[in-house]
């Protein structure tokens, strides 16, 4: 039997030369929902959007905020496709990574329609065991997490933040499960966070989580059809863009 000729057979940087994509074509920071249509939704807010490529359903483009040049992509919506296209934009030396996403709540305080910024993430994914050891602690960039914070808070949204779990069991967030994480103090519950800033945390990438919440799965309560989620996914979006320009002025 022939035996594996590579150590690794494709890499985070044989991916980014596969899409042709180089440092200098890309943001020192980039925004990062995870479906299609909040990306378009977020290319109408920044200076002419270049793409940087388009490869099976993600797209990336770079354009300008008030002369702040960044990034903008559909990074996935679970743990897989997230490993995917997290590990493009650290290996094109992106310096800052902020995930615009979605989270059910685990706290019956923390409402549909409410904001969650990730400080420290409970990993349950299946991604990122291949990264880290079972004690690697995943948290959040300080300074993204407390600008995220700072600027919702400013805009008078009802904002909260703290611990995240992340799983990949959508349908198997059983009542024993989850009673679990929030013994052990999480808040809120998504797909993405935990393999997003783990990545970004080996290639020392500075990396940021918020969400927009959807549903509650303490009470029951599925916010789907809420126009208050709508109105939470649309304020993720303007939250993003200040903090670049927060973070620049840093």
């Amino acid at each position: 039997m022939m035996r594996m000729q590579k150590d690794v057979h494709l890499t985070g940087k044989d991916l980014t030369d596969m899409v042709q994509l180089r440092p200098q074509d890309v943001g020192k920071y980039a925004i990062v929902p995870g479906p299609k249509d909040r990306l378009e939704t977020l290319l109408k807010k920044i200076e002419n959007p270049v793409k940087n490529f388009t490869f099976m359903e993600y797209s990336m483009y770079t354009g300008t905020l008030n002369g702040i040049k960044v990034t903008a992509i559909n990074g996935g919506r679970f743990s897989t496709d997230t490993s995917i296209t997290t590990e493009v934009m650290c290996n094109a030396q992106i310096q800052n990574i902020i995930r615009v996403g979605t989270a059910g709540s685990l706290d019956e305080n923390i409402k549909v329609g409410d904001i969650f910024v990730v400080d420290e993430v409970i990993r349950g994914d299946g991604v990122t065991p291949y990264y880290v050891n079972k004690d690697f602690k995943t948290v959040a960039g300080k300074k993204i997490a407390d600008t995220l914070f700072e600027v919702g808070k400013g805009m008078g949204l009802n904002i909260h933040r703290g611990k995240a779990w992340t799983t990949d069991a959508l349908l198997r967030e059983t009542r024993e499960i989850v009673e679990a994480k929030r013994k052990d103090g999480a808040r809120a519950v998504d797909m993405v966070s935990a393999t997003l800033l783990t990545i970004c945390q080996t290639y020392n990438i500075k990396a940021g989580s918020i969400l927009a919440i959807s549903d509650n799965v303490v009470t029951g309560e599925m916010g789907f059809m809420n126009p208050a989620y709508y109105m939470a996914e649309a304020n993720l979006i303007a939250i993003a863009l200040e903090v670049v320009k927060k973070l620049e002025e840093k």
